[in-house]
Formats: C-alpha cells, structure tokens, sequence
C-alpha cells in the first residue's frame, strides 16, 4: 500500500475514535445521546457553540442514527450504505484536520 492510502486509513479510523470519543464524552456529562437537535436549541448562543462540536461527532452520530435506522425501522440498503459513506468521508476529512493540527503542534511525525 501507499503511504497516502496508510494515511487516509489512519484519518478515518482517528476521526471515527474521536467521534466515538466526544460523543461518549458528551453522553456520560450530559446523561443523554448526542445528536443533531443540539442546534435546535432555545439559545441562539448553544447553538452556536454547539456546532463545533457536531462538525467532530457527526461520524458517529450518523453511523449510530443508521444502526437504530436499520435495526428498529427496517430501513432498506441503500439509505445505510450512503449514511455509511457520508460518515466515512466525514471521519477522513475530521481526522485529517485532527492529525494535521496535531502536526502543526509537534505531537505527530
């Protein structure tokens, strides 16, 4: 394999953990699930400073949505393969800007 194709594994699989890691982060502070309806809250300043915060937790916010989805409502292939990806391409690009941050600090080779 590349080192770019090594690379972009390691983005996604990054970007997924760290997901998992701010959503889980989310649920054992707040006592409930992350999702999307955080900007649909009844201060315009939560919702904004919700945001960064789903832009990092939306892989798997979106992959958890398509589990229930498919497990509870009998959703068919197509919508859970195209979450999938949507998910997967939004992990790559959260985790390259995680590992270029990182790099940019001195933590990353």
């Amino acid at each position: 394999m590349s080192p770019e194709t090594v690379q972009s594994l390691f983005a996604v699989a990054f970007g997924f953990a760290f997901a998992g890691m701010l959503a889980t982060g989310y649920q054992l502070f707040w006592e409930k699930p992350a999702s999307f309806r955080l900007l649909n809250s009844e201060s315009r300043p939560k919702a904004l400073v919700s945001v960064p915060f789903l832009v990092f937790a939306a892989p798997f916010i979106i992959l958890r949505n398509t589990i229930r989805g498919v497990t509870f409502e009998s959703r068919g292939f197509m919508p859970a393969m195209l979450s999938t990806m949507l998910a997967g391409f939004w992990s790559l690009s959260c985790g390259l800007v995680m590992m270029g941050l990182m790099r940019s600090a001195g933590l990353g080779g």
